[in-house]
């Protein structure tokens, strides 16, 4: 069994408060959810305005397949999410058996 997990630092400059940020969060986790079948969360810089990080995780039997449906989602979101940058990204595949 493989874990792929994802950090994903991004960029929100077109935020000016916290309520604006968590709710540009939430509707980009609930995306990734539902879109790609994925676990995902904000991790990180709960108190940043125009920082953001989230972790995304997929479990599979094959390592490769892991680490595709993770860039799956990042691709997603640096073509889809349109005001958001990514400023880092961290992937690694963990081998479970």
């Amino acid at each position: 069994m493989y874990v792929g997990v994802c950090r994903l630092t991004l960029g929100i400059p077109e935020s000016h408060s916290l309520k604006e940020k968590r709710r540009r969060v939430r509707s980009i986790v609930e995306r990734l959810r539902v879109r790609h079948k994925l676990s995902v969360a904000e991790t990180g810089f709960q108190d940043a305005w125009q920082t953001a990080e989230i972790g995304i995780s997929a479990v599979s039997g094959d390592a490769s397949l892991a680490r595709k449906l993770i860039q799956a989602a990042i691709d997603y979101v640096e073509t889809e999410v349109h005001d958001v940058s990514i400023i880092e990204e961290d992937i690694d595949v963990i081998d479970l058996s």
